[in-house]
């Protein structure tokens, strides 16, 4: 096990990607499409299909199915379709203990028949599973049709469930297929899981591992939704939280917060909003410490104009005339140092203005010429323009 797992003090580990049927998450689609093949495949209906996106959960459903029907069903499982329908008459012919006479496709089909015949008189059924069925040729999935025609009176001696990917309904969907679409008894499509899905998906396997939510921080929980807004599968999910465990134990974290979900995005490559979500996060901490910061200086400022304020009400007449005398000393003695500077001051000051005034001075001369030089330029053009002149230098010509 996991050195994770015995720091999070779990059980198993809850995010392997394998079809273990412990960890089904028997909600949503797949609860319903489980239920569904279920009831197909007691009522002997033939072809089943199951489609979905890749990691959707297609392989452990087959197993739970396999699991609802541990006696009386032989399950054959194939994890990828042949080569060739031949091929895929030779394995089942293989798979139901029967070694056929002849290679010949007839031959094979006539002992495949015979075998299913003896299962079916026995009480028992036969379920075909096909694994990435989205990889058949159309040879292939011709194979599979004249499997299904095998009967007995009203009675299908084969079970095939078909699991594959988006791709194999645009196989089924093409005109020359319309035979095979006809005898599809059940098709079911597995999608994404919404958000909340996601999130019961993730509470689900944390349980089944022996954990509880809390294992999951609430920027944590935040940080899931932001990163499957747009829908998640169960392997994406699986991989993600298996990382974000690995990087929170890396860090010797007691639960997963926002930060070690977004490293794990990195880690798989993932691209979501989880980052933006870590930034305001800082921006909030950070507003938050410089409101403590400044909540015991505005205090402390509170308190020194409170004192200013009631300065006034305290001070005495006595205070007063000391701050008039004050003033007086403070007049500049005529023959000391501090009157010089007084009057160096004084003339700086003069200086400076009557600078500004001579500055300013200037301003109407300026805009009299621009505007004097601009009412010239417009005669000219005006009398070149009256004269139809060839040019600017034959224009100042005719004018000089």
């Amino acid at each position: 096990m996991h050195m994770y797992a015995q720091h999070f003090k779990l059980h198993l580990l809850p995010f392997e990607n394998v079809p273990d049927p412990l960890f089904f998450y028997d909600q949503g689609d797949h609860a319903r499409i489980r239920k569904q093949i279920s009831g197909s495949l007691q009522s002997g209906r033939g072809l089943i299909v199951v489609t979905g996106p890749i990691g959707s959960g297609k392989t452990t459903l087959s197993q739970m199915i396999k699991a609802d029907f541990p006696q009386n069903i032989q399950v054959i499982w194939m994890a990828e379709p042949p080569a060739s329908s031949s091929d895929l008459y030779l394995f089942l012919a293989q798979e139901l203990g029967v070694q056929p006479s002849s290679a010949e496709k007839t031959f094979v089909m006539r002992d495949i028949r015979n075998a299913l015949m003896q299962i079916n008189s026995a009480g028992k059924k036969c379920l075909v599973i096909i694994d990435e069925s989205h990889l058949m040729t159309d040879d292939v999935i011709n194979g599979v049709r004249l499997l299904n025609n095998l009967e007995e009176g009203s009675t299908k001696l084969i079970q095939l469930l078909l699991l594959g990917q988006e791709e194999l309904m645009e196989k089924i969907n093409k005109p020359e297929m319309l035979p095979f679409k006809q005898r599809i008894a059940t098709l079911e499509t597995l999608g994404r899981m919404n958000v909340d899905g996601v999130l019961k998906y993730i509470s689900h396997r944390i349980h089944v591992a022996g954990g509880d939510t809390s294992l999951m921080s609430e920027t944590g929980w935040e940080a899931l939704s932001i990163a499957f807004r747009g829908g998640g599968t169960p392997r994406t999910m699986n991989t993600l939280c298996d990382r974000a465990f690995n990087v929170a134990y890396e860090r010797n974290k007691s639960a997963i917060d926002a930060e070690d979900i977004y490293e794990a995005t990195q880690r798989m490559g993932l691209v979501t909003d989880v980052f933006h979500y870590i930034i305001m996060l800082k921006n909030q901490q950070r507003k938050k410490e410089e409101a403590q910061i400044v909540k015991p200086q505005d205090k402390a400022s509170a308190e020194v104009n409170k004192a200013s304020v009631k300065e006034p009400a305290q001070v005495t007449e006595i205070t007063k005339i000391q701050r008039k005398q004050q003033q007086e000393t403070d007049v500049p003695d005529p023959d000391g140092e501090d009157f010089d500077a007084a009057v160096k001051s004084y003339e700086t000051i003069a200086n400076t203005i009557k600078k500004r005034y001579e500055q300013k001075s200037l301003k109407i001369p300026a805009i009299l010429l621009l505007i004097s030089t601009l009412a010239l330029m417009s005669s000219i053009f005006f009398y070149c323009h009256r004269t139809d002149s060839e040019g600017l230098i034959s224009c100042l010509k005719s004018l000089i």
